[in-house]
């Protein structure tokens, strides 16, 4: 089947690509939203801009559409952005990277069952540390590139998910009932690499913003 990847350059959506590819299926193309409401109900901010270096060395095309972040009327951008990919790209399907958010999978189904195409959820109530492991399993590199929840603080920006990492937000999950996998919009990733790049990325600059809690990084092919 040909389908699209709703992207944010995250983990979720890199990971769910991986999944279905490995399937079988024909990933051909990615679809970014990039919203101006950095507390979207539906779309990741930080980083989003860097998906075109990830695009790049994936190999496919990334199609960009921009919203204002407004709660539900977001989501028509994100129908205009499907049926562009639709008539460009043929696409039969539509990937997500949702672990257990109703609000988003809910929706985005219903765009779906409305252009006819399939909606499909790899992720969809996975055990959250099985899937941590995972990650590192199949060698991806992800990076935390913003916090929004207590007692996360700066000092995790940048942090890399490995062994330790999982081992402290394991800690977090029994203390402060933080979503391991930051399902809540706890923190945000970066992929730097994993099996679907041809080339690695690296940081090769980045400065802490105070007002959302975020890295603002600059990535390159390595």
């Amino acid at each position: 089947m040909k389908l699209g990847i709703l992207f944010s350059g995250g983990k979720d959506s890199a990971m769910a690509a991986y999944l279905v590819k490995k399937e079988g299926n024909e990933i051909v193309c990615l679809i970014t939203i990039h919203s101006e409401n950095s507390d979207s109900y539906m779309f990741h901010t930080p980083s989003i801009s860097k998906t075109e270096k990830q695009a790049e060395v994936m190999g496919l095309p990334l199609l960009i559409k921009k919203t204002k972040g407004v709660k539900e009327d977001e989501l028509k951008d994100l129908e205009d952005a499907i049926k562009s990919a639709i008539k460009k790209y043929r696409i039969q399907g539509i990937v997500t990277g949702a672990l257990h958010s109703d609000y988003q999978s809910s929706r985005i189904k219903k765009i779906c069952d409305n252009l006819k195409i399939t909606c499909m959820n790899p992720l969809w109530h996975k055990d959250e540390f099985e899937y941590l492991n995972e990650l590192i399993k199949n060698k991806f590199r992800v990076i935390i590139t913003g916090v929004s929840a207590y007692p996360l603080g700066a000092s995790w920006l940048g942090r890399e998910i490995d062994d330790k990492f999982i081992e402290d937000v394991r800690e977090l999950h029994k203390k402060y009932k933080i979503h391991p996998a930051g399902e809540g919009g706890e923190f945000e990733s970066f992929v730097l690499d994993c099996p679907l790049f041809k080339k690695p990325l690296k940081v090769t600059g980045a400065n802490f913003s105070g007002e959302d809690h975020s890295w603002k990084m600059e990535v390159e092919v390595q």
